[in-house]
């Protein structure tokens, strides 16, 4: 049933949204054990609705993310066996010196102190059920949030090509490119030569929380 909030009333989703958890896993061989090993380290994301708070079983499910971390002195040989996309992988080659395997001094200066990792976007998808109600951009700016004791700096570069497996044709293509950049600038993204990128402890990824808070939290701060 659509909450209502004040005066306002709000879509109907099939849960409160303030009810969903994210799980985050790190598969890797167990005999991956050197520190070369670590780099680059895939974690996977899964939003779903927290139990026993009540929602059909089969909506609990409400969103999958994947997120890519490595060390800014990566090694290009290990990033190859990840499908990042080109302009990830200009990126990484344009922020990194290749002689000193430092962060260039632009980019530097523009982040907040913290590992020397960055943490590359590659899929944010909601269930259709969930969409439509800005939970992409909480869920991706809570997920980034939670990975800044981890990395430091957040990139992404979506492409028309990223999408021209699910797309109709090549301009519904392109037209997903597009929402997904503006979703990016949406939670403070900003575009750095050839991708996007964000410092991981920017205020401007608790926003997309405030906004859902206001609009989701129970007047009667009943069960949610």
């Amino acid at each position: 049933m659509p909450t209502q909030q004040g005066a306002a009333m709000i879509p109907d989703l099939p849960a409160n949204p303030l009810s969903i958890e994210l799980s985050l896993s790190h598969r890797r061989l167990w005999w991956h054990i050197e520190p070369q090993d670590e780099d680059p380290e895939p974690w996977e994301i899964s939003a779903d609705v927290w139990e026993p708070n009540p929602c059909p079983a089969n909506l609990r499910h409400v969103a999958d993310l994947s997120l890519v971390a490595t060390d800014v002195a990566h090694r290009r040989s290990l990033l190859d066996t990840v499908p990042l996309g080109e302009p990830i992988r200009a990126f990484l080659d344009e922020a990194v010196d290749a002689d000193t395997r430092r962060l260039h001094p632009e980019l530097d200066n523009c982040l907040s102190p913290g590992p020397e990792r960055f943490l590359i976007v590659r899929r944010v998808e909601v269930t259709e059920q969930w969409q439509g109600h800005g939970l992409a951009a909480a869920l991706l700016a809570g997920s980034l949030r939670m990975m800044s004791k981890v990395a430091r700096c957040g990139v992404a570069g979506p492409t028309t090509a990223d999408f021209a497996d699910e797309a109709i044709d090549e301009v519904t293509a392109a037209l997903s490119s597009a929402r997904a950049t503006g979703l990016l600038e949406r939670i403070g993204f900003w575009r750095w030569r050839s991708a996007h990128v964000i410092d991981l402890r920017s205020p401007t990824l608790l926003a997309p929380r405030e906004d859902i808070l206001e609009r989701w939290w129970p007047d009667d701060l009943g069960t949610f």
